[in-house]
């Protein structure tokens, strides 16, 4: 009664309807069969307290996972590429899911749509072979870090971007950045709550670029400890303004000690702008990663405690 009742209200809703109730009468003539969804997820994440399902909390995941249920006649559970903590923004996060039901790309996408907020959008929809896993078979993650640099606020982008009024040099943000780069213990840029088995990293860039009177900061790595992206963003801050000389940052990486470093930067100007997979799995591919260094390849951890994670709560 529900599906006659929308597709009345919306010629859309009608279509998505019947391509699922044809999809239900074949699943009910033969034996059901698991597949795997992959779904590319944009979002403004100011009012959501993270990616992760939280107890009476409003999160990315619970309202996600609730759209696909009901699109998909039966409970959804999502895996992502990257779980975002509260605030922070998604351009492109990718998660996959498995189910039985049979859905077209167009009805995950359009149905899951219809059902979700309005600051959660799908972006597209594709099958993927079983093999395919939204975080383990990611080769890079980038994030950006945006920061509005002018005497006043911004009034349309409050919560998108971080706001500092103080002159800030990029170019010795982007030499202090270059410390970064490379396979390294992340202790001193990783929270205290951070639930990850080792620190360890392989940073693969930074760029730090100015765009008129906003600074982007562009982090490309296998993975990323909690909190990594705002206190490495925090530390290059206090470089551009002059308060630290770019030398500090690798003084503060090799101390691996969180006091160190600079201050936790706001969740504001941060967002999951990318995640770099094998060409096999067909997914968008974006020009940052053109920076990756020659032949970059999904690593593998060796099998010790020093490995690098890539545990469930990878950033």
């Amino acid at each position: 009664m529900y599906r006659l009742k929308a597709g009345l209200a919306n010629p859309a809703w009608g279509a998505i309807n019947a391509m699922n109730c044809l999809m239900d009468e074949l699943k009910s003539e033969i034996s059901p069969v698991t597949h795997r969804v992959a779904l590319g997820i944009e979002y403004d994440g100011s009012k959501f307290a993270g990616w992760q399902i939280q107890e009476g909390r409003a999160t990315i995941q619970a309202a996600l996972e609730q759209a696909l249920s009901a699109v998909a006649d039966q409970t959804v559970r999502v895996v992502c590429a990257g779980r975002t903590d509260a605030g922070v923004h998604g351009l492109a996060q990718v998660v996959h899911f498995d189910t039985t039901a049979l859905r077209t790309d167009y009805s995950w996408q359009r149905g899951g749509n219809a059902g979700l907020p309005p600051d959660i959008r799908i972006t597209f929809s594709k099958s993927v072979p079983a093999d395919f896993h939204a975080r383990t078979s990611a080769i890079a993650r980038h994030y950006r870090y945006t920061i509005l640099n002018r005497s006043a606020a911004s009034a349309l982008d409050v919560g998108r971007v971080t706001w500092t009024p103080y002159a800030l040099d990029e170019g010795a943000m982007a030499e202090g950045a270059q410390h970064l780069i490379g396979d390294h213990d992340f202790s001193a840029f990783r929270a205290q709550s951070c639930q990850s088995k080792s620190p360890r990293r392989i940073m693969y860039f930074i760029r730090v670029a100015r765009e008129g009177d906003r600074i982007h900061i562009d982090v490309c790595a296998n993975a990323f400890v909690h909190h990594m992206v705002r206190n490495i963003a925090g530390t290059l801050m206090a470089v551009g303004a002059g308060k630290q000389p770019p030398e500090w940052v690798r003084e503060v990486l090799a101390g691996r000690d969180r006091a160190l470093a600079g201050v936790t930067a706001p969740p504001d100007g941060l967002y999951f702008a990318g995640v770099l997979y094998p060409d096999r799995f067909g997914f968008p591919g974006y020009p940052i990663f053109d920076h990756l260094p020659p032949g970059t390849t999904r690593f593998i951890p060796p099998e010790s405690p020093e490995a690098v994670s890539l545990a469930e709560n990878t950033r």
